[in-house]
C-alpha cells in the first residue's frame, strides 16, 4: 500500500517529465502518449518488485527507456552505430568545459534540438543528467552500465555537442 501511494504521488509531481522524456526517444505525441501508458501500467504491475533501496524517479525512467529500446527494436529502425575513435583530453580547470561554452552560446530549445540529432547511446545520458537532473550514478544504474561508460559517452556526446554548435555558430 505505501509503494503504491509512493508510486502515485511520483506520477502526480513528475509524471509530465517523464512523457516529456518518451517524446523525446521518440518524437512522435501520439505514440509517446501510447509508451507513456504502458510504462505506467508496467511500473504499476511491478511494484511488489519494487526494491526500498532504489529511487522511484530511476526505477520508473529505467522501465521507460526499455520500453522505448523495445519500440525501436520492434520498428528496427536502431541504427548500427560503429565506435569512434575516443577522444582524450586533459580537464583544466581554467578552461570552460564544452558543455558551459555550449550551453552560453545556445538557447535551451537549441540544444534540445542538437541533443535530440545525436546516437541514442550519448542522447539517452545527456536529456537524463541535464534535464531530468539524474546523476550519473542513476543513470548507470537505469541502463544497467557501468558509471565510466555513463562518463565516456557523456564525454563524448559533449564533444559532438561542440563540433555541432561551433558549426552552428560559425553560420
Amino acid at each position: 500500500m505505501k509503494q503504491q501511494q509512493q508510486f502515485e504521488n511520483w506520477i502526480c509531481e513528475n509524471g509530465h517529465l517523464l512523457l516529456k522524456f518518451i517524446y523525446r526517444q521518440v518524437r512522435n505525441k501520439e505514440l509517446s502518449e501510447d509508451l507513456y501508458q504502458e510504462v505506467l501500467i508496467s511500473a504499476y504491475l511491478a511494484l511488489p518488485n519494487f526494491e526500498e533501496r532504489s529511487q522511484m524517479k530511476s526505477w520508473i525512467f529505467k522501465i521507460a527507456i526499455n520500453k522505448c529500446r523495445d519500440y525501436w527494436r520492434k520498428e528496427q529502425t536502431v541504427r548500427k552505430f560503429w565506435e569512434e575513435k575516443v577522444y582524450h583530453y586533459d580537464v583544466d580547470s581554467t578552461i570552460p568545459l564544452p558543455e558551459e561554452s555550449v550551453i552560453s552560446k545556445c538557447t535551451k530549445e537549441e540544444m534540445i534540438e542538437t541533443i535530440n540529432e545525436l546516437p541514442v547511446m550519448y542522447r539517452e545520458p545527456m536529456l537524463l543528467y541535464y534535464f531530468y537532473d539524474q546523476s550519473l550514478l542513476e543513470i548507470s544504474s537505469s541502463k544497467n552500465v557501468p558509471i565510466s561508460t555513463v562518463k565516456t559517452r557523456m564525454r563524448r556526446a559533449r564533444f559532438q555537442l561542440k563540433e555541432k554548435v561551433d558549426a552552428l555558430v560559425a553560420l
